[in-house]
């Protein structure tokens, strides 16, 4: 294979076609970056931070950081905005904000979020999209919702589904202490394995697979004589109730602690005791509130391989049907840019959330938001042996341990061993690694981060975009001119979802003309263009007529005035979620 064709596969795979010697490639034409970021592992907090403090000295005009908060252990909260600031400031267009790891051990969504940024900012130069992206939007970029959680996954022993809350400290067993039982690394690997202890034939519920000892089978159903007991994960009763790690770190959940439908933690365990009552939530929510610009949110979580879309609860009802389509066109398409990716309703398709983030910023803020569960388990092995079953990976330790002994040479897998229990005695600890399961090994990370990644690209891109097609005054008699103004919006997402007309969310789309000596009689919406005696007055400021649900998806909306007088005129679009627009109203046939 000759080495330019090489180059051209290359740069396919990586999203770049390469056309010639730009910004970031040499002479020979392959594309080097100016800040390579290693996309082979996962980075604790302040690394995340420092990769964007890198990419603000490399890239100065499109990067600004700023600290939004502080975590309940003092963590800074920083968050990148990204934009061309030649093309004008980040609030005076449309944006998208994208944030990971609400959950402690997500870690993969803060490297997702970094990676927007890097590939947007390193293809500026030779990639049209990227740069048309970071010329009209605005990005804020928010790696890590849960900086304590997350550096505590890494440094503390943990499984991969520990980890989960924030810290601040919590009696979640009820019985007036606070963290006191969390887990305990017998062995001091720095990893928390599950227990078994070996007790005479006969007396224990589980007996080894004998063509793996390293597999433990319930005795139920079969003629075998159980020689083993499951004691759970890797601990001791510290607090003597008899339970085992039932109070560690924290307890909280962030991604249930939003205002839309919130609810108290006797329905909805982990939400706090209010909306907001955490600081990094609330840190997060007041940085949303006063930027009402955003028009599209992606939360990235682990894992599933899911693309997730509210309701969050069924009480909550349907989204009205033209949201619907605009969320379906994005997920569809999101399931075709990311293999083995479902495209699902919370609550109809997984489970009911009650004050999640993404439910919030739509139903509460009228935002298109979607959240990502990064990483299918399918993607460890594909074709015939992923359509054995739906689930087969995660529900067979045997299809676990072949991977990790055929593909990650056994790296995954801490074997069982001997250690002395205070309680148990002898007892064996062993079982997967937390880096096993939810999150993607190394070498598979950065294809996932650059298909969801992209994602939020497409989800960018697909933000309104509201032209004025036409802005025609014509003469009527008795010296009065009928003004027909058409909007235009060529993308999928309408500049005001129908939910926020509906629900009275935010402030409306308004168009205003205005012109020198004239007077503006008469406003608005032209329902049907061949009968414009009919079309669907104001009441009160002719001359300014709202738009509720602004304009919509791949449509038009057609607006009629009814002015005396003879001077020029001007119409101005003006709206939270697009840009706005101005233009002069010609004379008909001119």
């Amino acid at each position: 294979m000759s080495y330019k064709i090489q180059l051209t596969l290359a740069a396919l795979c990586a999203g770049t076609l390469i056309t010639g010697p730009a910004h970031g490639q040499d002479a020979g034409g392959a594309w080097e970056p100016k800040v390579e970021i290693p996309w082979n592992r996962y980075y604790r907090h302040a690394e995340l931070n420092g990769w964007m403090e890198e990419l603000r000295a490399a890239y100065p005009d499109f990067v600004s950081i700023q600290e939004i908060g502080r975590s309940y252990e003092g963590r800074p909260m920083m968050l990148m905005t990204l934009t061309n600031s030649a093309t004008g400031a980040d609030a005076d267009k449309a944006a998208m904000w994208v944030d990971g790891n609400v959950h402690g051990n997500e870690v993969q969504g803060g490297e997702a979020a970094v990676y927007l940024a890097w590939w947007l900012l390193e293809h500026y130069q030779d990639n049209e999209r990227a740069r048309g992206l970071l010329d009209s939007r605005a990005f804020y970029i928010l790696p890590s919702q849960n900086p304590d959680g997350r550096d505590h996954w890494f440094d503390a022993p943990n499984t991969g589904s520990s980890s989960r809350s924030g810290k601040k400290p919590l009696d979640n067993d009820r019985d007036g202490l606070f963290d006191e039982d969390g887990y305990d690394d017998l062995d001091g690997d720095g990893e928390i394995g599950s227990m078994r202890k070996k007790v005479a034939p006969g007396e224990g519920d589980y007996y080894l697979d004998p063509d793996d000892p390293r597999i433990t089978i319930p005795v139920r159903g079969s003629d075998k004589q159980g020689d083993y007991l499951m004691l759970g994960s890797e601990g001791i009763d510290n607090d003597g109730d008899g339970r085992t790690n039932e109070d560690g770190p924290g307890g909280y959940d962030m991604n249930r602690n939003w205002p839309s439908d919130w609810q108290p933690n006797h329905i909805q365990r982990g939400a706090g005791d209010y909306p907001f009552s955490y600081p990094e939530t609330r840190a997060i929510g007041e940085f949303i509130l006063a930027h009402p610009n955003i028009a599209a949110v992606q939360s990235f979580h682990n894992s599933g391989g899911m693309i997730l879309r509210g309701p969050g609860d069924e009480s909550v009802g349907p989204y009205p049907s033209s949201d619907v389509r605009a969320y379906d066109a994005l997920g569809e398409e999101g399931e075709i840019i990311l293999p083995f990716y479902r495209y699902m309703i919370l609550w109809d398709d997984l489970y009911t959330v009650h004050g999640g983030f993404v439910n919030w910023t739509y139903e509460g803020l009228g935002i298109f938001s979607f959240t990502n569960e990064l990483w299918a388990s399918p993607q460890y092995y594909g074709g015939e042996r992923e359509r054995t079953g739906e689930n087969w990976f995660a529900q067979s330790r045997k299809n676990q341990l072949d991977w990790n002994d055929s593909v990650m040479l056994g790296d995954l897998w801490i074997d069982w061993h001997e250690v002395e229990h205070p309680l148990y005695g002898t007892v064996e600890v062993g079982g997967f690694k937390r880096q096993h399961g939810r999150v993607a090994p190394s070498f598979m990370i950065e294809e996932m981060l650059h298909r969801n990644a992209l994602f939020c690209a497409r989800h960018a891109e697909e933000i309104a975009e509201v032209e004025i097609e036409s802005a025609v005054a014509t003469p009527i008699g008795d010296g009065l001119r009928r003004v027909v103004v058409t909007l235009v919006n060529d993308k999928v997402m309408p500049s005001r979802s129908a939910w926020a007309g509906q629900k009275g969310i935010g402030v409306p789309d308004r168009v205003t003309l205005t012109g020198s000596g004239i007077e503006v009689i008469a406003g608005g919406v032209l329902t049907d263009p061949w009968r414009p005696e009919t079309f669907r007055m104001v009441e009160h400021e002719p001359h300014r007529i709202r738009l509720e649900e602004g304009v919509p998806g791949k449509g038009r909306v057609r607006l009629q005035w009814i002015v005396r007088g003879g001077g020029d005129l001007q119409v101005r679009y003006q709206a939270e979620k697009a840009d706005d627009r101005e233009a002069a109203v010609s004379a008909a046939g001119g």
